[in-house]
């Protein structure tokens, strides 16, 4: 009878009753009718236990971070900075659009606020500038599922925890998918310049741009500083493939290789330098302090200062310090909005995640694993063939239904099925959560196109119609992701956090 409780929950969310509340009434009253009271007791206290962990701590840390920087003003600045680069190409605001997703992926991990954050802005500038408004839209949902991918991401964190998997191997196995999300939908936008005519465009830097003395010192040494560390990890894959060809070991202090590698940083920023406009420097300048924040979780992490959850709680301070030390474009007035808003988005999740935990009781009370796999493997045993199958699945479940919710209610029933075929289980957690990000801008239930109809004011049937280009190309990336393991599990494997 517990077998039940699948059909009693999507009974249940058709009714329209909130997904917490369905995940746990409907085992809650398939146990009650069967007889099985303390295990109602044991269900409904898993629901506390569920949020009562150290490791959850780093959900509510991530999503007070975006708030801050988001509510910092860091938006315009990436906007700009986007628009310095790759304001020039064909098309070039709709490649502005995608690269500020990229670069805003590093700072929020959400992709609701990346499409009201950047629609608000990008969609009024994209039609201004000859696109339709369709188009704009269209091309701003589609960018914001990268949110997700790139690190710091809400729902690997879920995921991580409702599995048992490493928050910081799902991290780095999300950077290479959310890059390549991103090439996708800018090789699209390049097929579609010239049989769209997509409006010709030029680098886009605003005149006699300013910055204060403060925040360009602090951008000058976060550049040599960063640009050396970038060094030091050529230096060290140099050492490393000598070190392999002569058979011996290398071994030079890494604070000495970083101390010579700073003035050969500053010596190339300088050539550099002179390359470009003064107004150009100030923009990059300007945008340097921002994206140094997801630089500071993944190198804080990687190096083994500190762990995901005290690496989003070091966002946290970072994002109070740039935004009232440096940038100063908060104020003390501003805190309360940005708390209550962090507050009320974590609580929905934490909500879920606890109901979660509870519901893999009654998942495993079930048997339903066991009875899924027989009825999986009765259909094929080839691995390839079930991954192919599985996407279709996650593909149209991302369509009716939000990645977290679908993360918890199917990772617990299907990983165990393919860890047990031979797929690495951070791999399976990359398909998973990129085909159910992606299903938020699929439609018709995808929550960014309701979000990015309500900002751009545009039907969610239209902006449907015009992602087709843009799904198509994300499809393509998941079936990468799938059948190519080395895209997602590479660097994982090179840094250690994967075996």
């Amino acid at each position: 009878m517990l077998a039940l409780f699948l059909p009693v929950f999507l009974v249940f969310l058709l009714l329209g009753l909130p997904v917490f509340f369905a995940l746990v009434l409907a085992p809650g009253l398939l146990l009650t009718l069967n007889g099985q009271e303390r295990d109602v007791a044991l269900l409904y206290r898993n629901v506390y236990n569920g949020m009562d962990s150290f490791p959850l701590m780093a959900l509510p840390f991530f999503v007070l971070a975006g708030e801050l920087m988001n509510r910092g003003g860091i938006t315009m600045r990436l906007v700009e900075f986007s628009q310095a680069l790759m304001g020039h190409l064909r098309g070039g605001l709709a490649h502005v659009n995608i690269l500020s997703s990229i670069l805003f992926a590093g700072l929020s991990g959400s992709a609701v606020a990346d499409t009201s954050a950047l629609g608000s802005t990008l969609i009024p500038a994209m039609e201004k500038n000859g696109y339709t408004r369709k188009f704009a839209a269209a091309v701003t949902a589609a960018s914001s599922v990268i949110g997700p991918i790139i690190p710091p991401s809400g729902i690997m964190i879920i995921y991580a925890y409702v599995m048992g998997e490493s928050v910081a191997a799902l991290f780095l196995a999300g950077i290479v998918p959310g890059i390549l999300v991103g090439l996708g939908l800018m090789a699209v936008v390049r097929l579609m310049a010239d049989r769209y005519d997509l409006p010709k465009a030029e680098r886009i830097v605003r005149p006699n741009q300013t910055i204060s003395p403060l925040e360009s010192w602090v951008s000058f040494a976060l550049l040599r500083i960063n640009l050396a560390g970038v060094l030091v990890v050529a230096v060290n894959l140099v050492k490393a493939l000598a070190g392999w060809a002569a058979g011996a070991s290398l071994a030079i202090n890494g604070w000495i290789i970083f101390l010579v590698m700073l003035p050969v940083a500053h010596f190339i920023l300088l050539q550099m330098r002179a390359q470009v406009s003064k107004d150009f420097r100030v923009v990059c300048k300007k945008a340097v302090a921002p994206l140094q924040t997801p630089i500071i979780i993944l190198g804080g992490i990687l190096i083994g200062v500190f762990t995901p959850t005290e690496a989003s709680a070091i966002a946290v301070a970072y994002a109070l310090l740039i935004a009232f030390g440096v940038l100063r474009s908060l104020k003390l007035s501003d805190l309360p909005g940005v708390l209550a808003r962090a507050a009320l988005s974590s609580a929905s999740v934490l909500l879920l995640v606890g109901a979660a935990v509870a519901f893999k009781t009654v998942v495993s009370l079930s048997h339903a694993p066991e009875q899924l796999t027989f009825f999986i493997l009765s259909i094929t045993e080839n691995p390839l063939l079930l991954l192919f199958l599985i996407n279709v699945l996650l593909f149209i479940v991302g369509m009716f239904l939000d990645a977290g919710p679908a993360i918890i209610i199917l990772g617990p029933i299907l990983s165990p099925i393919f860890v047990d075929l031979g797929v690495h289980p951070v791999h399976f957690a990359i398909i998973m959560s990129v085909n159910l990000t992606v299903g938020l801008a699929t439609p018709p239930m995808g929550l960014v196109l309701f979000v990015a109809s309500a900002v751009s004011g545009e039907k969610v049937e239209t902006i449907s119609r015009a992602i087709l280009p843009f799904l198509l190309v994300e499809v393509v990336v998941i079936f990468l992701i799938t059948y190519i393991p080395a895209i997602s599990m590479t660097i994982p494997r090179l840094t250690g956090f994967v075996q």
